[in-house]
This record gives structure tokens, C-alpha cells and sequence, in this order.
């Protein structure tokens, strides 16, 4: 069984501009810019063959690529593709406290503890559970030869440790934008990048 994928991270949010995180709890919509890239990329990418598209549970994937799905390509909806909780913080203002807490957070998965996490969050190793559940049912088509993700920028980085085999302290080896493309192969075997960190779409007024 062969697949290309690809995964795109969801258009910006007003919170995106302002810097605040969103996560899984935050189920917020695309602004005038977002909507603008998830033209873009329709543009750019609308000619593409893809038999399915999963987005994951909060609307802002589903504006992201609803071009898509206006031409009657089938999506589904997978809660695994969800972004990862970050519990009390989301949707807080960016404050000295909330800064120093975050890269805490960082340092504690960048040294191996995956499953720290803030106050009604998720780890990254409860992230990567309910992933290899989604990714379980996107590769059990072997029809689906041609499949858009569109996901979220830190769940992003984990999906692709998974396909990839990285181990996910390094997460942060993944950079990402709103609406930006990894393109993957899967052989059969193994699952490779082919594109990484794709903007050029973006580029196109």
C-alpha cells in the first residue's frame, strides 16, 4: 500500500496574531488572514487527486480547507488530530508568568518527561495515544491513495515524530505557520517527507 499525504496546519486565528495559544479547548475561527491562506492554498494545491481529507474536531480545520470540500472530496472528522490541551492556559494573555511557565514546559519534553503536562492538559505521550488511534483509521484504506490532514501546529510536530520515528523530544526539529505543507510518503513500508515546511503557496498574493 502506497500514500501521499498531506498535511497542512490550520489557517491563523485572531489568538494566532495576538500570540495566545489556543489548543484543543479553544475552539476558535479562522480571521481575514486565515481565510485568505486557506485560499492560497486551495489555489496552489486544488488540482491534486485526494480521495480524502481528515480534519481534525474544532471548526478552524474545517475552514481551513473547505474548498476541498465544497468539490466533494468525503472528510472526516477525527478527535485524535485534535491539538494538544494545554489546560489552564489556553486562550490566556502571553504574561511574564505564563511565558516562564511555558518554557519550563518545553525543557521538561526537550529532556525526556512526556508526560508533564499543565493543570487540565495533555502530554505529549497522551497526545501520541489518541494519534496512533486517528492514524490507525487513515491508514486502514488502502483506497485513500491521496489524503489531505489539516491539523495544528503542535500536534503537527508530534504527528510527524510518529511517521517519521523521531523520538518526540524532538518535536521542535518540525518548524511550522499557519497553512504551511509537509508532504509524506508512505512506501508500504516506511513514511518519508518529501516536502518540509512548505510556504511557497503563501507567496501568492
Amino acid at each position: 500500500m502506497n500514500k501521499q499525504i498531506y498535511i497542512v496546519r490550520h489557517g491563523q486565528t485572531d489568538l494566532n496574531k495576538r500570540g495566545i495559544v489556543q489548543g484543543r479547548g479553544m475552539d476558535t475561527d479562522l480571521n481575514d488572514e486565515g481565510r485568505k491562506q486557506a485560499g492560497q492554498f486551495f489555489d496552489a494545491y486544488k488540482q491534486v487527486p485526494f480521495d480524502k481529507i481528515y480534519i481534525s474536531a474544532l471548526k478552524r480545520t474545517q475552514q481551513s480547507i473547505q474548498q476541498f470540500i465544497d468539490l466533494g472530496i468525503p472528510f472526516e472528522k477525527l478527535s485524535g488530530l485534535d491539538e494538544l490541551a494545554w489546560g489552564i492556559y489556553e486562550g490566556q494573555p502571553a504574561t511574564t508568568e505564563n511565558k516562564a511557565a511555558f518554557l519550563q514546559i518545553m525543557r521538561d519534553w526537550l529532556d525526556g518527561n512526556l508526560d508533564s503536562k499543565f493543570e487540565g492538559g495533555e502530554s505529549p505521550n497522551e497526545v501520541k495515544e489518541r494519534q496512533l488511534e486517528a492514524l490507525k483509521v487513515i491508514m486502514s484504506h488502502p483506497e485513500e491513495e491521496t489524503v489531505l490532514i489539516c491539523m495544528h501546529g503542535r500536534a503537527m510536530r508530534l504527528l510527524l515524530c510518529l511517521l517519521t520515528g523521531k523520538p518526540l523530544t524532538e518535536m521542535d526539529s518540525f518548524p511550522h505557520q499557519n497553512l504551511v505543507l509537509y508532504k509524506v510518503i508512505y512506501n508500504g513500508e516506511k513514511f518519508e517527507i518529501v516536502d518540509f515546511n512548505n510556504a511557497e503557496h503563501l507567496k501568492n498574493n
